[in-house]
């Protein structure tokens, strides 16, 4: 009884500190310029077409100029929870619309630009990127590239996304690879089985994870998708693995909440002086330090990928019946990465 009792009031903290941060979060005051406010308005709003009783809506950036004959890519930003609570929160909520200022379209290799594409879950139904939106979010995509043909470069087609938004980035990928040339999870909520990933055998990925996270634990979730991952790949050269051990804006400040982990990514995993990102480790696949030299950041290495699709629309969820609901660890197992996570944090807090 008194085992039963003790591991309650463990798991009480867990949650509780979860909660905290995850309000934490929600408060974080993510200072918009004149500038970021600018490049927010540059988004123009869209919807994709009602599919199995959803429509996404979305907002998008555009490269295209006039006269302009260049094949861009498309990158595929997708939010996390609470962050698609109205329409067009998902772009202003966590600044990615830096993607869309003119230093860092400039990285995007041979074109110079690249479209953003930032759907939206549908969270006025209670839906967190539900497998239910696999489908629907990819027949607003091919309606996208669609009613965009003439400079939609279809062998570059990219999605990333963070919490929520990284679960459904591996569930996109999982569903298509054909369709995407790389994928950049991070802090993904959701760990693919072996099953899972090995319909990621051939694609680059690039994951992205605070080792203190709260909500999407390192060892719990992140390290068992890295491994899973590695152990399907055939490129494991050509996967990443960004870990922070604290979790800071590029000035080097601590964020409140360890889960933002994706505000690295927004800055193509710079620091604001365009060194190394503070507190962060990048390894390859096989095992190797990677260090990043300004400006070959993120949206290099995406940009250096391309892929076979030919342009065919789906017709349904692909590959997402294999996918996996859970990491199906033991109660005792993940109550084990739980306390490791735990006093990791505990001890975090006073170094």
């Amino acid at each position: 009884m008194k085992t039963r009792k003790f591991l309650a009031l463990v798991l009480s903290l867990l949650m509780l500190t979860g909660i905290c941060s995850l309000a934490s979060s929600a408060q974080e005051p993510l200072a918009l310029s004149a500038g970021l406010d600018s490049l927010n308005g540059q988004f123009l709003p869209g919807q994709g077409p009602e599919t199995e009783g959803h429509a996404i809506d979305y907002r998008y950036f555009s490269p295209v100029k006039e006269n302009d004959s260049t094949k861009y890519p498309l990158v595929v930003w997708l939010h996390g929870m609470g962050d698609g609570a109205s329409e067009g929160r998902q772009v202003t909520a966590q600044e990615i619309a830096l993607w869309s200022s003119a230093e860092y379209q400039s990285r995007f290799r041979e074109t110079g630009g690249a479209f953003i594409i930032a759907p939206r879950s549908l969270e006025e139904y209670e839906l967190y990127w539900d497998d239910c939106l696999i489908y629907p979010l990819r027949a607003a995509l091919d309606s996208f590239i669609a009613q965009h043909r003439d400079n939609i470069d279809i062998s570059r087609i990219y999605v990333g996304g963070y919490s929520m938004g990284g679960k459904m980035t591996l569930k996109m990928a999982v569903a298509y690879p054909e369709f995407f040339a790389a994928a950049f999870p991070i802090c993904p909520a959701w760990v693919p089985d072996e099953a899972a990933a090995s319909h990621l055998k051939d694609m680059p990925l690039w994951l992205t994870s605070g080792k203190l996270d709260p909500l999407v634990g390192y060892h719990r979730m992140v390290l068992p998708t890295w491994r899973n991952i590695l152990s399907q790949t055939n490129i494991p050269e050509l996967c990443r693995l960004s870990s922070q051990s604290v979790t800071a804006r590029p000035n080097g400040l601590p964020i409140a909440s360890a889960h933002f982990s994706w505000i690295a990514v927004n800055n193509d995993m710079f620091s604001n002086k365009n060194g190394d990102y503070p507190f962060m480790k990048t390894v390859d696949g096989e095992g190797n330090d990677i260090t990043l030299t300004y400006p070959e950041g993120m949206i290099s290495w995406l940009s250096s990928f391309s892929s076979d699709y030919d342009g065919a629309p789906a017709t349904d969820s692909g590959n997402a019946e294999a996918t996996n609901p859970s990491a199906h660890l033991t109660f005792f197992e993940a109550f084990k990465v739980w306390l490791n996570e735990l006093f990791g944090m505990i001890f975090g807090m006073f170094k």
